[in-house]
């Protein structure tokens, strides 16, 4: 049971980052209740980053760029490698959104990190449009690493441009995504801002609409699938927020629950959907770890890298939008959340 406990833990830190739509393998068991909404934005800005498959050429590096840019051109500095303490596991969490004859990219990718002594956790995402040095490849956006070269080329990535590594990886192209939710009643989030964009939901207004105010919202697994998959109307700076949001939901649900009785539930539903190098032996002892943070989910800490650690930035071969990676800033980050029990 306890081993169950754990891998269930670690799934659901994957599935609620999810950015593609599901197909049940439960039963639905949620109800309707009252979700607010209202009309478009006017002022909504589109900004989705176009897809690109696997099996294309590493997009070529710019040939000049602004002076008062990082260049994009070169690799990143060395980085000071970060010791990592003692009975600590680095996690990389990865979200696949495979699409049938194009690939796939890894537009979730965060680095979990367990500290077993101190029954605490923490999560640092890394946006997908983080434009990187990824080792015998060139510079691409981060979310390519993983269908280029595994995740041996994911942890090559992290090392080379941040001085940090992973100890095992979880990926997932999140199949059960909306059945989890909705086999826990749906979940209550806590939208930090402000949010307009299209939807193909009941709830859409004329146009083709869904928006949510900052609050309590009250999701199923359709409304917090279209939640954490919305892009046009926001950065993908904003789609990190909104993953971990729906990641403390979760567990807030599972708070509210008796959770432990619904493990081999879920574990029997969802384990198919997880491909990982974590084995037994890797996962017995993070045992009392995984319900301590089941039962108090403030232990866990949540950073993203965002706009103080990044520029923006167009590419002028694509016209791509990318994000300069400030490696001295994201250290930084990563020495608060990564290396901090």
């Amino acid at each position: 049971m306890q081993k169950k406990i754990v891998f269930v833990l670690l799934i659901f830190f994957l599935i609620t980052s999810c950015n593609l739509p599901t197909a049940s393998v439960l039963e639905n068991v949620s109800q309707s209740r009252n979700i607010f909404w209202v009309t478009k934005d006017p002022n909504g800005a589109a900004t989705p980053t176009p897809f690109m498959p696997i099996f294309v050429e590493a997009t070529e590096a710019p040939q000049s760029t602004p002076t008062n840019l990082p260049d994009p051109t070169q690799i990143p500095p060395t980085p000071t490698n970060t010791e990592t303490p003692i009975n600590q596991v680095n996690i990389l969490i990865l979200g696949s959104d495979y699409r049938e004859g194009r690939g796939y990219r890894t537009d979730v990718f965060m680095l979990l990190s367990l500290y077993p002594d101190s029954n605490s956790a923490s999560i640092i995402s890394f946006p997908r449009d983080l434009y990187v040095f990824i080792p015998g490849v060139g510079n691409q956006r981060i979310n390519v690493a993983q269908p280029y070269g595994g995740f041996e080329l994911s942890n090559a990535t992290l090392q080379e441009n941040f001085g940090v590594s992973a100890d095992h990886y979880i990926m997932t192209n999140f199949n059960g995504f909306k059945s989890i939710i909705d086999s826990l009643g749906g979940i209550n989030v806590e939208v930090g801002n402000y949010l307009s964009d299209q939807c193909n939901l009941s709830q859409a207004d004329s146009a083709g609409y869904c928006t949510v105010y900052p609050g309590t919202i009250y999701m199923n697994g359709e409304t917090a699938l279209w939640y954490v998959r919305s892009r046009y109307s926001t950065s993908d700076l904003d789609r990190t927020r909104r993953a971990q949001e729906v990641i403390v939901a979760i567990f807030s649900r599972l708070m509210s629950l008796d959770a432990i009785s619904r493990i081999p539930e879920l574990f029997s539903a969802y384990s198919y959907a997880v491909e990982t190098d974590l084995s037994i032996e890797d996962i017995v002892p993070l045992a009392p770890l995984a319900s301590s943070l089941l039962n108090d989910p403030s232990k866990i800490r949540r950073y993203a890298i965002g706009i103080d650690q990044v520029t923006p930035y167009v590419l002028p071969d694509s016209g791509a939008n990318v994000l300069l990676p400030n490696y001295e800033a994201i250290a930084e980050l990563i020495r608060q959340s990564a290396f901090t029990p």
